[in-house]
């Protein structure tokens, strides 16, 4: 497994507002739109591309087109659907497909309620949309589920990381064909398995709490 941080001041920027406890859910949304379509910029450096050519008002050449099959998006519901939009902004011809994942508070274990995905994503390139990477068990249960369908190539977007949940995905993941592309590694996970210092829980601060 790779991860990559992002190092651009916008990205720090960005990433220091959406910690901020003051800033409102409306722009709280907006500023993890734009936070991840610069985080997609990056994760998408080694997009399949193919040769075509095109005629220019002044003469033919050669360009690139994305390759098919065509990548597939999937954000982890809830939250990952706020980071839906920034990526496909970037790839707009990108299909996608939905991962419904709950964590039980208790064991902080992940379990599927829900799939819309193509059951075979052999020769796929998949972009997977979840804003924390806490303990890890969220991103492992679904790059497991993707995996199990055949993709040999999977990328996950996310807007933090703690120390713990990479440890954790190196080691269950090992060997498997996974890249991690963040804004920051943060500290630690608290007792609740919140990271530390984090931005809070990022479902709850785009959509609010609906008990």
């Amino acid at each position: 497994m790779r991860i990559h941080v992002v190092d651009h001041p916008l990205v720090a920027h960005k990433l220091t507002t959406l910690r901020d406890e003051r800033t409102d859910s409306p722009t709280f949304r907006r500023l993890a739109d734009e936070l991840v379509t610069l985080l997609a910029y990056e994760a998408t450096r080694d997009v399949r591309t193919e040769q075509v050519d095109v005629t220019t008002p002044v003469t033919a050449t050669t360009g690139v087109r994305l390759a098919r099959p065509r990548p597939l998006v999937v954000p982890i519901l809830r939250a990952g659907l706020g980071m839906l939009d920034g990526m496909v902004r970037l790839l707009p011809t990108a299909e996608v497909g939905f991962l419904g994942m709950i964590r039980d508070e208790e064991t902080l274990e992940a379990s599927t309620y829900a799939t819309r995905m193509p059951e075979d994503l052999s020769g796929r390139q998949v972009y997977v949309l979840d804003p924390m990477l806490a303990t890890g068990g969220t991103l492992v249960a679904a790059i497991n589920e993707l995996i199990g369908r055949g993709a040999d190539d999977v990328t996950a977007l996310c807007l933090l990381a703690a120390p713990e949940g990479v440890e954790y995905m190196e080691r269950e993941l090992e060997g498997a064909p996974v890249t991690v592309v963040t804004a920051a590694v943060d500290e630690r996970l608290n007792e609740q398995g919140y990271i530390v210092p984090g931005l809070g829980d990022a479902g709850d601060r785009m959509y609010g709490t609906a008990d």
